[in-house]
C-alpha cells in the first residue's frame, strides 16, 4: 500500500443474494433515483405556487411518466454507450449489446433517451414538453447521486493517478497505484450540488417559463462532468481524444468533456429562449392561480 492513499472499503456489489437471485447496489440505485424522483416530482406538481399560467400534468401522469422514463434511460444508457465508447467491439459481437449484466451505459445516451420518453409522453398526453422537461431536471440529480455512489461501491470509473494526493484510492481493478475517487467527485458535484442548484431555481422561478429549468440543469450538468473529467480516467478503448497528458489536473479532451459540448450550447439556449418569454405558453389554464398569474402578466401585442 502506497504510503499516500486509503484502502478501498470492502463493499460486495451483490447488496442482496437469494438463490440463484441477485441483486446488486447498482441496480439499487436506479430504483432509488427513480422512486427518489418520482416522489419529488409529484411533490412538484402539487405546489400551486410554482406553476401559474402553465398547464401542469396530474399527479396520476407522474406516476405513468415514471415507466415511460426508465424505458428511455435504460435504453438510451446502453445504446449510447455502445454508439459513443465501444462501437468497434460492439459490431464485431453484436449479440454483446445485450449483455448489460457486464457493464456499460452512457449518461448521455440516457440522457437523450429520457428526452426522447419525456416528449413521446407530453405528447400522448397533450402536455407541454418543456414543462416535463423541467420536472425532469429538477429530479434527475437524485438519480445522478444514487448512480455515482453504486460506481464507487462497484469500483469502476475510478479516477486518474494520484500519487501525492492524500485521500486517493487504490481500487482492485485499478492497479496498484492510488487514483482519485473521482466517482464520489461525481456524486458531489453533479448530484448533491446540482440537486441544490436545481432546487433554489425551482423555488426562485417555478415552472413558469417552460425550457428555463431545463436549461439550467444541462448547462450545470456540462460544467460539472467537464470538471470531473480532468481527475476522472478516460475510457480505456478511447484513451485522450486530443493530447496524452495524464496530470491529475491538465491535459487531453476525454469522451465525455467532448459530448459535454452541445450540451452547453443547447442549455444556454433554452435559457435565453425561456428568459426572453419565447416559450411561453400562447394558451392560458383555468384556475384562481392561473387567473391571477394571467392578470399580472403583460399583455402581448
Amino acid at each position: 500500500m502506497p504510503l499516500l492513499a486509503l484502502p478501498f472499503p470492502a463493499i460486495d456489489p451483490v447488496a442482496l443474494a437469494i438463490g440463484p437471485i441477485t441483486i446488486k447496489w447498482y441496480a439499487l440505485a436506479y430504483i432509488a433515483g427513480l422512486i427518489g424522483g418520482w416522489y419529488y416530482a409529484r411533490r412538484l406538481v402539487m405546489a400551486d405556487r410554482l406553476w401559474g399560467v402553465v398547464k401542469r400534468p396530474q399527479v396520476v401522469d407522474i406516476d405513468d411518466l415514471v415507466v415511460w422514463v426508465a424505458l428511455g434511460v435504460v435504453l438510451g444508457g446502453r445504446i449510447g454507450y455502445v454508439l459513443f465508447y465501444n462501437l468497434p467491439m460492439y459490431l464485431a459481437d453484436p449479440i454483446e449489446i445485450l449483455a448489460i449484466r457486464n457493464g456499460g451505459m452512457s449518461f448521455h445516451g440516457g440522457f437523450l433517451g429520457a428526452i426522447l420518453a419525456f416528449l413521446l409522453f407530453a405528447r400522448a398526453k397533450k402536455l407541454n414538453g418543456y414543462t416535463l422537461l423541467d420536472i425532469g431536471a429538477v429530479v434527475v440529480p437524485i438519480g445522478l447521486f444514487f448512480g455515482r455512489i453504486a460506481n464507487f461501491v462497484n469500483g469502476e470509473l475510478w479516477g486518474r493517478v494520484a500519487p501525492d494526493f492524500p485521500y486517493a484510492i487504490v481500487f482492485p481493478s485499478g492497479g496498484p497505484l492510488p487514483r482519485h475517487p473521482s466517482q464520489l467527485y461525481e456524486a458531489a458535484t453533479e448530484g448533491l450540488l446540482l440537486f441544490i442548484v436545481m432546487a433554489i431555481a425551482v423555488r426562485r422561478f417555478g415552472f413558469r417559463k417552460p425550457g428555463l429549468l431545463g436549461g439550467i440543469f444541462v448547462l450545470g450538468y456540462a460544467l460539472a462532468r467537464t470538471f470531473c473529467e480532468f481527475f476522472r480516467e478516460p475510457d480505456r478503448q478511447l484513451g485522450f481524444l486530443f493530447g496524452d497528458h495524464l496530470g491529475p489536473m491538465g491535459g487531453g479532451v476525454t469522451m465525455g468533456m467532448l459530448l459535454c459540448v452541445p450540451m452547453m450550447i443547447v442549455g444556454l439556449t433554452y435559457i435565453v429562449l425561456a428568459a426572453t418569454g419565447r416559450t411561453r405558453p400562447r394558451h392560458p389554464v383555468e384556475g384562481p392561480v392561473a387567473a391571477e398569474e394571467a392578470r399580472k402578466a403583460p399583455v402581448e401585442a
